[in-house]
C-alpha cells in the first residue's frame, strides 16, 4: 500500500532505530539512578537526546520534560498549569474548537473544576479571528491554547502575534506544535511560547515519546506534577525514563532539523502535484484549509457526490485518513471540518493526505490514479441508481 496519512503518524527511520538498539540491549540501564556503569550510559544517552531537542527549538536543555506522549504534554501543560494559574485568580483558559482532542480534553476537564474556558473564533480558512481573541483577553485569563499547525487541514496559525496579545494580559501561551515540528522553521523565541508539546511519532521518531518546553524565565512557568512518586524530568513526570524512545526522539528531531529545507520543498511539491491531478480529473472537490498558511505535507480534500464510507471502503492501495486518529470509535466525521463550516456529509467523503520522508512521486502519481478511479466509480454507480429508482441523483454536475 502507497501509506499517505503521516498526520496520524510516520513510520520509523532506520537511523532512529539504529540508534535506539542499544539502550534496549547493551545501555538498559536505569538513567534516573546513576549509581554504576549501565546507568551512567542511560543517563548520557538521555542527556544528549534532551540536547538534540532543546537544539531544534532553541530552548535550554533543562526546558525540555520528556513524557510518554503528545497527549501527556498538552496535559501537563494545561492540567499542571491550573493550580498556579488559580492561585493568581486567573481562572480563565481561551482555545480554539479546532484543537486536537487532548487539548479539548484538558479544557472540559478544568471547567468541570470551576475554570471558565472560552473559545476564539476561527476564519473558514483555520486561522485564528484576532479581534475576536483580542475581545475575550481580559486580566483574569490565565492561559491561551491554540496549535501552530492543525492536525488536518494543515493551517498554520501566526502564533508570535497571538502570543504577543497574550502576554499583554500576564497570560502563558501554549501551542501544539507537533505537526508542525521539522515541517516549518521555528523557535520557542520566535514563537513567544511559554509552552509548547511535541511528539516523535510525527517525525519518523518512536510512538511513546512527547516532550514538553517549559519556560525557565521571561516568564518562569510553573506546573504541578500530574502523577506522584519520584523526581525524574525535573519533578513532574516521576518514573523510570524510557530510555530508548527518548534517544530515538532525540535523533529524530536532529534528523528533521537537517533536512527540513530540503524535504519541506520536496514534500510540498509532491502535495501540489497531488491537488493539481486530482483538481483536474475531479469535478467539485474541495481543498480545506488555508492556501497561504498551509503545511508543505498537508493536503485536505472534500469531495461532493460520494458516499465516504463507500470511499474509504474501496480504496485498496492508499492509505489515508479522513480525520484525526483519536476521533476513531467516536464519530466518522471531522469536528475540524464541521467547525469550519462543511456539512457533516462532505466531511466523511473527506481524504486527510500527510507526505513523509518516504512519500515518492510515483506513490503520489499512483495514489491519484486509484483515487480518481474510485470516485468516478461511485458517482458513477449513484447515476445508473438514481436512473432505475427514480430517485435523486445527488452528485448532479460532479461527474466528469
Amino acid at each position: 500500500m502507497i501509506y499517505l496519512d503521516g498526520h496520524s503518524t510516520t513510520p520509523l527511520d532506520p537511523l532512529v532505530f539504529d540508534a535506539m538498539k542499544p539502550y534496549f540491549l547493551e545501555r538498559f540501564g536505569n538513567a534516573s539512578h546513576g549509581l554504576h556503569r549501565f546507568n551512567w550510559e542511560a543517563e548520557a544517552g538521555l542527556n544528549r537526546a534532551r540536547e538534540q531537542v532543546a537544539k531544534i527549538l532553541g530552548a535550554h536543555e533543562k526546558e525540555i520534560i520528556f513524557t510518554g506522549g503528545a497527549t501527556e504534554a498538552n496535559h501537563l501543560a494545561i492540567l499542571g498549569a491550573a493550580p498556579a494559574l488559580e492561585a493568581a485568580g486567573k481562572k480563565r483558559i481561551l482555545s480554539i474548537e479546532i484543537e486536537h482532542a487532548s487539548v479539548l480534553g484538558a479544557m472540559e476537564l478544568l471547567r468541570n473544576q470551576g475554570f471558565v474556558t472560552g473559545w476564539i473564533k476561527v476564519r473558514q480558512d483555520g486561522r485564528v479571528d484576532l479581534q475576536d481573541l483580542k475581545t475575550k483577553l481580559s486580566s483574569d485569563v490565565g492561559l491561551v491554547s491554540v496549535a501552530l499547525a492543525n492536525h488536518e487541514v494543515g493551517t498554520i496559525q501566526d502564533i508570535p502575534l497571538i502570543s504577543e496579545m497574550v502576554h499583554a494580559v500576564g497570560a502563558w501561551m501554549h501551542t501544539d506544535a507537533v505537526q508542525a515540528l521539522g515541517k516549518i522553521p521555528f523557535t520557542v523565541d520566535s514563537l513567544g511560547a511559554d509552552l509548547l508539546t511535541l511528539s516523535a511519532h510525527k517525525i519518523h521518531g518512536p510512538k511513546g515519546a512527547g516532550a514538553l518546553f517549559v519556560r525557565r524565565k521571561n516568564p518562569r512557568v510553573r506546573l504541578s506534577p500530574l502523577q506522584l512518586g519520584g523526581g525524574q524530568e525535573r519533578g513532574l513526570r516521576p518514573g523510570t525514563p524510557n530510555t530508548p524512545a527518548w534517544v530515538g526522539f532525540g535523533v529524530a528531531c536532529e534528523l528533521s532539523g537537517s533536512l527540513m529545507v530540503s524535504e519541506s520543498k520536496r514534500v510540498s511539491e509532491l502535495r501540489d502535484l497531488l491537488w493539481s491531478i486530482l483538481e483536474q480529473a475531479l469535478p467539485c472537490i474541495k481543498r480545506n484549509g488555508s492556501l497561504e498558511h498551509a503545511l508543505p505535507n498537508n493536503l485536505n480534500v472534500s469531495i461532493e457526490g460520494v458516499d465516504g464510507a463507500a470511499l474509504f471502503g474501496r480504496l485498496k492501495q492508499v492509505a489515508v485518513s479522513n480525520a484525526s486518529a483519536c476521533l476513531n470509535g467516536t464519530q466518522d466525521y471531522s469536528q475540524v471540518l464541521t467547525v469550519l463550516g462543511v456539512d457533516r456529509n462532505l466531511a466523511r467523503a473527506t481524504l486527510r493526505f500527510g507526505l513523509g520522508r518516504f512519500t515518492s512521486r510515483q506513490e503520489i502519481e499512483k495514489a491519484a490514479e486509484e483515487i480518481i478511479f474510485v470516485v468516478n466509480d461511485l458517482r458513477r454507480m449513484e447515476k445508473e441508481f438514481a436512473a432505475q429508482t427514480g430517485t435523486v441523483y445527488r452528485s448532479g454536475g460532479c461527474t466528469s
